[in-house]
């Protein structure tokens, strides 16, 4: 069933001149909600982590640990597909909840008995499975709660609940495993989901434009995948968006992940050092998202999406070379700022652009692209360094970054793009 045609029990209201984001009460429940969500899924996962560390070895726990990205990246697409035939936010509720239920209970069997890693990783499959179809739906929903022009706000609103989800969630989840195991750990990221479910439950919906409605007729699930396939590859916009966000991600997540901890260790910062230049990194990209919060609208905002990564690209580079800490947390922050406002305002041209009949699938190709293809540079950046040292490969790194920026800047369509007003 498309979301065009959904049932009276989703509670809507009439498309109407946009109240500014941050001041409207739907949005903020939305937020709210998000945010709790976020914050449960990183207990959940360091709640995982540990469970998995104490039952089985390093190898084993890294094995249970990186299982969910399995489902969650083969599903993704027709997640896109099931968000936007069923609607958003009823499958957004509806994951939460089977999130919920899941967590709560596999912390009920730890508490009665030890059933050891299969269950954690039976666990893991489940919440990757889900996540396949909460992803895109997450990324559906702004279009149908707030006006277009509201849409970057909503994404800069949507960057800081991230921020928060990272800072607060990692000391919850130690708190939660100090004061009663992984056991207590899950129960407490269990509970966080489910507020999310009751304020989900109380967003209102707004109803699509007839264009957009007549634009998600009913037709089977294969031809719904499909359609969105190749409504991104014409799109004037959303295609050359999507190489360039691929290859800032292939650039970018390789240095700040594991380059970035053998950078650590080759130049003895050591962990503590590895932290500070990750706050640094967190700081900037708070940053970016408080900026596109509080503006709601920055002008040529394809030129800004693009122009951005090149010099966060540089950045990157510099940050091989940085002959101290205190200089490598500067260009962190640096780094953050670029890429943090590069990737706010190619989100918010993927909702402003997009036909929302085709968000789901809009968003479940940007999920492929960040969650499938990015994280293969972890594992090549790490044998690379090993061969060449940090800086050459940094430099590349950059290089594959900084030319996401220049597909970006030779796409008129991406070049000319504006946010609406």
């Amino acid at each position: 069933m498309s979301e065009a045609t959904t049932s009276a029990a989703d509670v809507r209201i009439p498309t109407a001149a946009s109240v500014p984001a941050h001041r409207d009460a739907n949005v903020l429940r939305w937020v709210g909600a998000y945010t709790a969500s976020m914050v449960g899924d990183m207990v959940f996962f360091l709640a995982l982590s540990w469970a998995a560390v104490q039952n089985g070895t390093p190898a084993q726990a890294g094995l249970v640990t990186a299982v969910s990205a399995v489902p969650r990246a083969l599903l993704m697409l027709g997640g896109g597909v099931v968000a936007d035939r069923l609607g958003p936010r009823r499958v957004v509720i509806g994951s939460d909840t089977v999130r919920c239920v899941t967590v709560l209970a596999v912390a009920a069997v730890l508490l009665a008995a030890d059933p050891g890693l299969w269950l954690l990783a039976l666990l893991a499959v489940v919440f990757g499975t889900v996540d396949a179809v909460f992803m895109p739906a997450v990324g559906a929903l702004p279009a149908r709660i707030t006006g277009k022009d509201q849409l970057a706000r909503v994404q800069g609103m949507r960057g800081l609940a991230i921020r928060f989800a990272a800072v607060v969630g990692a000391p919850l989840g130690g708190l939660g495993v100090a004061v009663g195991g992984a056991a207590a750990a899950f129960a407490f990221a269990g509970l966080l989901i489910a507020v999310s479910v009751p304020l989900l439950i109380s967003v209102r919906m707004r109803d699509l434009p007839a264009d957009d409605a007549s634009a998600a007729r009913e037709t089977t699930a294969w031809r719904d995948l499909v359609g969105g396939l190749r409504y991104v590859r014409r799109h004037r916009v959303l295609g050359p968006l999507m190489v360039a966000i691929a290859l800032g991600d292939l650039g970018f997540v390789g240095p700040l992940n594991v380059g970035l901890t053998l950078l650590a260790d080759e130049r003895g910062w050591g962990a503590s050092g590895m932290g500070w230049v990750l706050a640094g990194f967190g700081t900037g990209a708070g940053v970016a998202a408080l900026l596109l919060t509080v503006r709601g609208r920055l002008p040529r905002a394809g030129c800004v999406a693009a122009g951005s990564i090149i010099p966060g690209a540089a950045a990157i580079a510099a940050l091989a070379h940085a002959p101290g800490l205190p200089v490598a947390v500067g260009t962190a922050v640096l780094v953050g700022l670029l890429t943090g406002l590069s990737g706010a305002m190619c989100g918010a041209l993927l909702q402003t652009q997009s036909d929302p009949a085709y968000l789901g699938r809009v968003t479940a190709v940007g999920g492929i692209v960040s969650l499938g293809i990015a994280p293969l540079s972890m594992p090549l950046s790490a044998a690379a360094i090993g061969v060449w040292g940090t800086g050459p490969v940094f430099a590349v790194s950059a290089a594959v970054c900084g030319l996401g920026g220049v597909v970006a800047l030779c796409a008129p369509g991406v070049r000319r793009a504006e946010l609406p007003k």
